[in-house]
């Protein structure tokens, strides 16, 4: 049912995946308003199933507002998150309850592109926009709530990771038929990063773990070479620069 954008590294890229970890995502996905589902999805056992006929698109709208902005949100119990030692979602697809702790969450974006009748229930079309460890269906979940008459998602499909987007990724079937890459490594780490050239003796010495002084730069950016290869992810701490990877030691 989920489908999108995964980000995957090869050898040395692996080493930057980390810093994905807080990136903002992207999504578009269908709710459905008046079924509750046990696992928040249309693969769970259905638990309710009532008429949404009467919801206003007034209604549905007022009510995606109030889930934006800084809210607290109780994961999916089709999620990842250990609990006792197990993943959530193997002891939902198992049927056994999933108790989960709220989490703060971010919702940018949670808009309302599309409504359709699915005989007595509803079916909406929105795209969200939201902080990492976000969950959709807990959204989908949440809004039914709201409206009082349950929800769970029937379709899901990340459309961007960071700053990654459906426009860079290939299908499964795509690459059986042709691997590639869809980025190097340098070109990902300059879409994921500022940009600060270096000189020739900065990326010698940035090469070998070497502090250098710091840019102004907030936050990670990738320092290039004369050739503009990324010799290294580097973070301003006071006075000088701090390695967070060196993407190109000097003895590669």
């Amino acid at each position: 049912m989920a489908t999108g954008v995964l980000v995957i590294g090869i050898d040395r890229a692996t080493k930057i995946l980390g810093l994905l970890t807080g990136a903002s995502k992207s999504y578009a996905a269908t709710v459905r308003l008046g079924q509750r589902t046990s696992t928040e999805d249309a693969e769970g056992e259905l638990l309710q199933s009532v008429s949404a006929e009467h919801l206003t698109a007034e209604a549905i709208v007022a009510a995606m507002a109030r889930l934006r902005g800084d809210i607290s949100q109780v994961p999916s119990a089709v999620s990842a998150i250990k609990v006792g030692g197990r993943r959530a979602y193997r002891l939902a697809r198992e049927g056994q309850p999933v108790d989960l702790e709220a989490r703060p969450v971010r919702i940018d974006r949670f808009e309302l592109l599309a409504t359709r009748p699915h005989d007595r229930l509803v079916d909406l079309d929105v795209e969200v926009d939201c902080s990492s460890g976000t969950y959709i269906r807990a959204l989908a979940r949440d809004l039914g709530d709201a409206l009082g008459v349950g929800g769970h998602v029937t379709s899901l499909r990340r459309t961007r990771v960071g700053h990654f987007t459906l426009d860079q990724a290939w299908s499964l079937d795509d690459l059986a038929k042709r691997p590639r890459l869809s980025l190097s490594l340098d070109e990902a780490c300059l879409l994921m990063f500022p940009r600060r050239d270096l000189t020739a003796e900065e990326a010698q010495a940035a090469g070998h773990g070497r502090p250098l002084s710091p840019a102004g730069i907030a936050g990670v950016y990738a320092a290039t070479d004369a050739d503009g290869r990324v010799i290294v992810l580097l973070r301003d701490e006071g006075s000088r620069t701090k390695s967070v990877v060196v993407i190109r030691p000097a003895t590669l």
